[in-house]
């Protein structure tokens, strides 16, 4: 029969913690079932799990749990939890005997007062613990959580409300969650290489868990930037492969290299295989089924836009000269490029991940899209044969959001690369007629996401 567990999340991004949870419990190898009615705004949740070893490795691994209890019991009034708590004595009654331990009483949006703690841990007296009670190094720490109701933006007294809570928990501390500290590890404000454009630490933790990043894999991501996913990636243990069409991003001023900079103040240099410069339109693979996993955060014009080699509109130079030029100063060549629609980069990845990754492989992306405009055809259409959609979690600014999505390659037949070709839609079933939300996402962002006089109208 499968144990229970008591979660405690960190109320961030509560739209990927179920990705999260299931990638990790893939990458480990054991079934983790999810409620259906989970409510991932709250920050508590009860899940099933086969082995405790299970929850501790959810803990070391998930960047969104602060903690792993196991279950004892829950209600919605303390008569209600010390009845079930009472049903489930056999969980406990080994630790009565000669087990130090600790008791502590925390609340969930309301501070409790020292004075009820005290007497919530009282009430718990049936328990008969007779070892030492010791607050700073115990066996086993009991934990009881009230969770009342957020009051954000209303009017009440210090403490009002308390023992008028939506639920109480309670049970024995597994674990912390360790792998959360890791924020404050890959800090940007830190680290010593960035730009303007480098993701946040917690969300390329997250990103990084999407990929199953383990030791002996092998991950790529084809618009590196300045590295934000190769550090989490590689401290995971994946050997790393970056790319850009420029190289400026990955170098900087320096004479080490910046992501190689920054890599070695993580530990992680090792693990960077190589950084090269070139258009991922233009990319030099000559075989597919590379990669365990492709992990990037494509550009798209905010504070840098896409861009591959050519020619803008009305010039009809070829983008490589035939002949040598004379190069001014002994200047190299550098070969003009022109924007990449969004759209068309979103299609092109998916295909160009079919054709690079292993059977089983992760493509894990950011997409930004409107949020009044956005359908969930918006991602299906981007899906071709051979590809399947893992997740897709939203973090929501407003107006518009960006999508972490995480697709998987299910197929272990062999497809050639991409044509690269502009399209109006996705290679999948989707009706040509369709416009996703993300394109021309930067005309909209700077219009201020403001409809068409066409469409005011109507």
């Amino acid at each position: 029969m499968p144990n229970q567990f008591l979660f405690v999340f960190a109320q961030a991004h509560e739209d990927f913690r179920i990705p999260e949870l299931v990638s990790i419990a893939e990458l480990h190898g054991f079934e983790l079932a999810i409620p259906d009615n989970l409510d991932c705004s709250r920050p508590f949740a009860v899940l099933s799990l086969e082995k405790e070893e299970h929850a501790r490795l959810l803990a070391r691994r998930c960047i969104l749990i602060r903690s792993v209890y196991e279950f004892y019991s829950r209600g919605s009034s303390y008569d209600d939890l010390h009845e079930r708590n009472r049903a489930a004595r056999p969980k406990w009654e080994k630790y009565v005997p000669d087990t130090s331990f600790k008791f502590f009483v925390n609340g969930y949006n309301q501070s409790i007062p020292k004075a009820r703690q005290r007497q919530v841990i009282e009430d718990f007296s049936y328990m008969g613990f007779l070892g030492k009670i010791d607050l700073k190094t115990p066996e086993i720490t009991m934990g009881c959580f009230e969770e009342y109701r957020d009051t954000t933006g209303t009017t009440r007294q210090k403490h009002e409300g308390d023992g008028n809570f939506r639920e109480v928990y309670f049970g024995r501390l597994l674990e912390e969650g360790s792998a959360r500290s890791l924020i404050k590890t890959f800090d940007v404000k830190k680290r010593q290489y960035f730009g303007n454009t480098s993701m946040e630490a917690e969300i390329s933790l997250l990103m990084a868990n999407q990929t199953l990043a383990a030791p002996g894999k092998l991950v790529y991501d084809p618009f590196v930037g300045t590295g934000s996913m190769v550090y989490t990636t590689a401290y995971f243990g994946a050997h790393v492969f970056g790319s850009d069409i420029d190289g400026r991003q990955m170098r900087g001023k320096s004479q080490v290299p910046g992501i190689r900079r920054a890599a070695a103040q993580y530990g992680v240099e090792q693990r960077i295989m190589d950084l090269c410069t070139f258009d991922v339109t233009q990319n030099p693979w000559r075989c597919g089924g590379l990669f365990d996993a492709i992990i990037t955060d494509p550009p798209y014009g905010v504070r840098a836009g896409a861009k591959r080699l050519g020619r803008k509109k009305g010039r009809t130079t070829p983008v490589f000269p035939s002949e040598p030029r004379p190069c001014v100063d002994d200047q190299p060549y550098i070969p003009p490029t022109k924007p990449y629609e969004l759209s068309d980069l979103a299609t092109d990845l998916v295909l160009l991940a079919r054709y690079l990754l292993k059977p089983g492989g992760r493509l894990v992306f950011f997409l930004p899209t409107v949020t009044d405009e956005y359908q969930e055809l918006d991602i299906d259409g981007m899906l071709c044969e051979g590809m399947e959609l893992v997740a897709n979690s939203l973090q929501d600014f407003g107006a518009w959001g960006r999508r972490l999505v995480t697709i998987r390659k299910t197929s272990t037949q062999s497809y050639g690369p991409p044509t690269f070709k502009p399209t109006v839609s996705g290679p999948g079933d989707a009706p040509v007629e369709h416009v996703p939300a993300h394109r021309d996402f930067r005309g909209k962002y700077f219009q201020g996401f403001k409809k068409d006089h066409e469409d005011s109208v109507t």
